[in-house]
């Protein structure tokens, strides 16, 4: 046979009638009889011509939020309390902590992630010059810092008459007033109210202080700034951070139920910025009149609500005011709700039906359940979603909440689903009074507080030790920044639009074509992920 000109291939491309692959529509349309997991499709590559690193992974996960990694911790009781969430937020993700627990104990949480790392801290602890050495090791027992600046109040807008350090009390008896160690006078350094972030942190780097107080024209201390947090700037580029205080962006779970109003009130004192409504099915008369009255009550706070698998269910929440939509049913590791009620949706096809209906409103959608691994997250994020919430992937870090354990010589960590019996007595056990309070988002979230049998939709296990988020979230960033690259995308949000346009492509895979994509053939094999 005659050859054809190489130099003419890419031109003969167009005498084809029809590209490789399948456009996400098509992916979708060839399954009528039945929707989608993950592991059904594969993307096809494109061109690569740019390095992984390059690649853009920021991403909005509400109308106003946007994270430049599109992670989000589950608010389940073995994954997301204080630890979770601060250690996301400093990676660049988001976590969510859990309501499984009395309402002031998750608003202390809360309070606890912002103010782990403040730009002008606004509220700062201060001591009046007669307490002594010993009012300032309680607070550094107590509160994890030192830095205490003293005013002749005793309060923040007091006169600032000088500060105290750890070095300040050193060696010093803890009956010594603080009048007589604290540092002051010319060694006493300040800036003036309504200097820049910026300049304050200039005065701060160039005088070696580890505190900065912000003193107005009369000498009065208005707010307060640490050294401590210009490192972790250093240390955590990509940290989620309100762009106004530079606090950490946290989220915080509640139902969808009276006594939820006031959990509400008590997390937004703490300063909660992102609210996440907690129910199996979103599309419920409950949840809609909570979006509006959070909407009318707490106009900062950003909503996400859910979870929704069906355009339908979006439309109600959308309509309602919901800011973001957390998509899935049924699909986590640990979830049996598909099984006990026979209601959900395989995940892929639910993330797409919902992310296509939803862009059209400019409101994010985030894929809860059924991730783990890496190229999970690259397909949810292909078929729409903004960012992708995990569970069982991140329960097994030294940051989750409880104790690691040993079983046949296996480090493990206990995971359980907010639907397991397991969760239901704990949220009971934690300082809760009545076995049939509604304040248990293990009860209240799958509608289950009145019933007088309680119905599992979910299971209690275990899971293998992943050692520090710190070290696991980069590794699944960098994973898909390479994703993204195979794809020959370099951003997020270059990828959705191509997957929408019909430009990116999905090919389905058979049963035996998910056999010879992973790991085969051999008699044994060591999977290390990442080093």
């Amino acid at each position: 046979m005659a050859f054809l000109d190489p130099s003419q291939a890419k031109a003969h491309l167009a005498t084809y009638s029809r590209n490789d692959g399948l456009s996400v529509r098509e992916l979708m349309d060839s399954q009528k009889q039945g929707g989608l997991t993950y592991n059904d499709f594969l993307v096809l590559p494109g061109h690569i011509n740019f390095p992984a690193s390059a690649v853009s992974l920021e991403s909005r996960v509400t109308k106003k939020t946007v994270l430049k990694t599109p992670f989000l911790s589950s608010p389940m009781d073995t994954v997301t309390e204080t630890d979770m969430a601060i250690t996301m937020a400093l990676l660049g993700g988001l976590g969510v902590i859990h309501h499984n627990l009395p309402a002031q104990m998750q608003a202390d949480m809360v309070r606890a992630v912002k103010k782990f790392e403040n730009g002008f801290i606004t509220d700062p602890v201060c001591l009046s010059p007669s307490g002594t050495v010993a009012d300032v090791w309680k607070i550094k027992e107590t509160q994890g810092f030192c830095g205490i600046p003293i005013t002749d109040s005793g309060k923040l807008g007091g006169k600032l008459l000088g500060i105290v350090t750890g070095r300040d009390i050193q060696f010093r008896p803890s009956n010594a007033s603080l009048e007589s160690v604290m540092t002051q006078g010319a060694d006493l350094v300040t800036g003036r109210s309504g200097i820049t972030l910026e300049q304050a942190n200039d005065i701060l780097r160039d005088s070696k202080k580890g505190k900065l107080p912000l003193v107005d024209s009369e000498g009065r201390l208005v707010a307060l700034l640490a050294r401590s947090d210009l490192l972790k700037n250093k240390d955590y580029p990509l940290a989620s951070k309100k762009p106004d205080s530079k606090q950490l962006i946290c989220a915080a779970a509640i139902g969808t139920r009276g006594p939820d109003r006031d959990r509400l009130r008590l997390l937004a004192e703490a300063g909660l910025d992102i609210v996440v409504l907690d129910s199996s099915q979103g599309n419920s008369v409950f949840q809609l009149e909570m979006i509006q009255w959070i909407k009318q009550t707490f106009p900062d706070i950003e909503v996400i609500a859910g979870n929704v698998v069906t355009r339908e269910q979006a439309a109600e929440l959308i309509q309602a005011g919901a800011d973001g939509l957390r998509v899935g049913m049924g699909s986590g590791s640990i979830c049996i709700t598909q099984e006990v009620t026979a209601v959900g949706r395989p995940q892929a096809t639910a993330v797409f039906a919902v992310a296509e209906f939803a862009r059209q409103f400019g409101v994010p959608v985030v894929a809860d359940g059924g991730i783990s691994n890496v190229g999970h997250i690259a397909k949810a994020l292909a078929l729409g979603a903004s960012a992708v919430m995990m569970g069982g992937l991140l329960a097994g870090t030294t940051e989750s909440p409880g104790e690691f354990f040993y079983n046949e010589g296996k480090r493990l960590k206990k995971y359980r689903g907010m639907g397991s019996i397991d969760a239901m007595d704990a949220g009971t056990q934690k300082g809760q009074t009545k076995v049939d309070e509604i304040d248990n988002a293990a009860t209240s979230r799958y509608f289950s507080e009145g019933d007088s049998v309680r119905v599992a939709q979910g299971v209690a296990g275990s899971v293998a030790d992943k050692g520090s988020l710190k070290r696991f979230l980069p590794y699944l960033y960098a994973g898909l920044q390479h994703s993204l690259q195979d794809m020959g995308t370099d951003s997020v949000a270059k990828m959705q639009d191509q997957a929408f346009d019909g430009t990116l492509r999905f090919e389905l895979r058979t049963a035996s074509a998910q056999i010879e994509g992973g790991v085969h053939g051999l008699h044994s094999f060591e999977k290390r992920l990442f080093s």
